[in-house]
């Protein structure tokens, strides 16, 4: 697994293995139901994008999953096993605030809920296959499973956020987070090692849920350290299933003096192990928790130990939630989240899907009544520095490999998550960051040619 907001979804996959699993219901889709907002939406500006949304005149169904009157799209979700509503809650409101506006230019949004339970990936990806035009804003923990299907049947991906080494960079899928083959935390690492705590590098330490989606971070992590000039003296797996007592690895750890800690697992194993290092009187320079604990949950579980120990979390890229008032788009999500979200939290992996959703609509808007998916990709492909509006520090969609530029980092305090002082040089981010392509093998994305096609079939 490349994202680590997916973490906790991949290792209760794990668990769920290991107990045995069973089908999870019938797989039927639903549709997150459009907002009750009964006054006019007050602009379709969206930050510096202009009218993404908004009334037309089409004619004629151009495509799959488009008539003169819809688009429907499949919005992938784990909701079914992990009861986290985010992505549900994030195409609801760009939905309802989408199509109160008018559509993409006419065209109402009808987003198809695809429930994965975790297991059923590929039952949902072969029913979006025969229904939807494309899928959007969703995400799923073991979502290679239905990659091959998606790439068979020639439907465009636009991610909140991508898991398994075969889907993560994948063909006619737009990615957010950087390119698949660079490391996207390598800036974020710089600054650790090399400005905030020197004096860490040569005691550093990895603990990884017991997972094979979670375990290939482990790896690129050494490799990555490495190049550095970090040196790992810890590295260890916690079981998937969780830990009844986190004791003898908050020991392990003091026993290696380790200085510097990333950890890849759910934020609430974290904040149990923080509970005993601090208890048993050991402070790290660094903790990694990884934006999986960009959350106030985390914030909460964590209590005292925030006093003593320094968690970071790299956004990469993302403009923080705190900082709202700073960037007109993310106080924007946050004003529709009130308008049509029911009560919903506005997350980092909300942020994400809406990225996606917005660049989903302002391509297709390009197209007017010739919508087609190579229209969509194409116009897609265009984005050479896409922000979202604002939402977060541009990255280059134009080609399909490349390095995240910029990366901003958050510190865990026991007031909330704030801005750490890691000398950001444009606004919120720091850009111009170090980049890092991997020499080892941890999976490869799968293209068009792996199912006998190419982009030439792509219509």
């Amino acid at each position: 697994m490349r994202t680590p907001t997916t973490m906790a979804a991949a290792l209760a996959a794990a668990a769920l293995l290991a107990a045995g699993c069973g089908r999870g219901g019938d797989g039927d889709s639903e549709e997150p139901k459009a907002g009750a907002a009964r006054t006019p939406a007050a602009s379709a500006e969206f930050g510096d994008l202009k009218d993404v949304c908004g009334p037309g005149s089409p004619a004629k169904a151009s495509a799959q999953g488009v008539t003169k009157d819809e688009i429907g799209v499949g919005v992938l979700s784990d909701v079914g096993f992990t009861k986290n509503p985010e992505l549900a809650d994030a195409a609801k409101v760009f939905t309802s605030w989408c199509n109160e506006l008018g559509g993409v230019k006419g065209r109402k949004l009808v987003g198809h809920l695809r429930d994965t339970r975790m297991m059923e990936v590929r039952q949902r990806v072969l029913e979006s296959c025969r229904q939807d035009f494309a899928l959007v804003g969703g995400s799923a923990a073991l979502d290679g499973m239905g990659t091959k299907d998606r790439l068979s049947c020639l439907l465009p991906d636009f991610p909140a956020q991508q898991s398994m080494p075969q889907n993560n960079g994948s063909d006619l899928q737009f990615g957010q987070t950087g390119g698949a083959s660079y490391n996207r935390y390598h800036g974020y690492w710089s600054w650790l090692l090399k400005e905030a705590y020197p004096g860490s590098k040569g005691s550093l330490g990895i603990i990884s849920g017991d997972s094979p989606v979670t375990k290939s971070l482990g790896g690129e992590a050494q490799e990555s350290l490495k190049a550095l000039g970090g040196s790992v003296v810890y590295n260890n797996l916690y079981p998937a299933q969780g830990v009844s007592d986190w004791t003898p690895y908050a020991q392990a750890i003091k026993s290696k003096g380790v200085k510097g800690l990333i950890f890849y697992g759910d934020f609430t194993s974290l904040a149990k192990l923080e509970q005993i290092l601090t208890s048993i009187g050991y402070r790290l320079d660094w903790i990694d928790a990884n934006n999986n604990a960009y959350l106030p949950q985390f914030i909460k579980l964590a209590g005292p130990s925030l006093k003593v120990q320094n968690n970071f979390a790299d956004l990469s890229g993302v403009h923080p939630l705190e900082s709202a008032s700073d960037s007109p788009a993310t106080r924007k999500v946050q004003e529709l989240y009130k308008r049509y979200g029911s009560g919903a939290q506005v997350t980092m992996v909300g942020l994400r899907s809406f990225s996606a959703w917005l660049l989903f609509a302002k391509a297709a808007g390009t197209c007017g009544d010739d919508l087609t998916r190579r229209c969509v990709y194409d116009a897609a492909r265009k984005e050479s520095a896409w922000t979202a509006g604002g939402l977060q520090a541009p990255i280059d969609l134009s080609k399909k490999d490349v390095p995240l530029d910029c990366f901003n980092v958050e510190k865990a305090t026991p007031e909330g998550w704030r801005p750490a002082d890691f000398k950001p040089t444009s606004g919120p981010y720091r850009c111009g960051a170090p980049k890092y392509r991997y020499t080892g093998d941890y999976g490869r994305p799968l293209t068009l040619a792996d199912v006998g096609k190419s982009l030439n079939d792509l219509k």
